[in-house]
């Protein structure tokens, strides 16, 4: 029988924490306040960032992850990376957040169809897409105080 280890990579999963300051997001607001720390702000206004903070059963913070940046108008989100980071993180719940350059915190209808594959998704592995938030420099909407997820 013929090996092929020499020939095929071998995959390692790693987590180095280090020293780290674990935040604890009980609610929107502090999802947001977590959040204003990740966006450039100074690109907050123009092009579109999309971002994923990664969660442990208590809701303290594993990582956070900048999962594209795109135009004025959109960024592209693969799920894919999304959803492998969080079991890559042993993740148990992921708040997902993007800006809108313009200033405008309703969600598209891209919007609310992503976060709606993204939940349906995470659930086939028991991991919990708990808010989605639009931030600006100054607000936020969130999907889960009104009521979308």
């Amino acid at each position: 029988m013929k090996t092929y280890k020499t020939n095929c990579p071998e995959i390692e999963l790693k987590l180095k924490r280090g020293d780290v300051n674990k935040m604890q997001i009980k609610t929107s607001r502090d999802g947001y306040q977590a959040l204003k720390l990740f966006f450039d702000q100074d690109t907050i206004e123009l092009t579109e960032t999309f971002i994923a903070i990664y969660l442990n059963r208590a809701n303290n913070t594993i990582g956070w992850m900048k999962v594209s940046s795109g135009g004025i108008t959109g960024t592209v989100v693969d799920q894919r990376i999304v959803l492998g980071t969080a079991l890559k993180a042993a993740a148990t719940s992921i708040i997902l957040a993007h800006n809108h350059p313009s200033g405008n915190l309703q969600p598209s209808q891209q919007d609310l169809d992503l976060t709606k594959k993204l939940k349906s998704a995470a659930a086939f592995m028991d991991i919990s897409i708990i808010d989605h938030l639009i931030v600006t420099d100054e607000n936020y909407y969130s999907f889960a105080d009104e009521g979308i997820l």
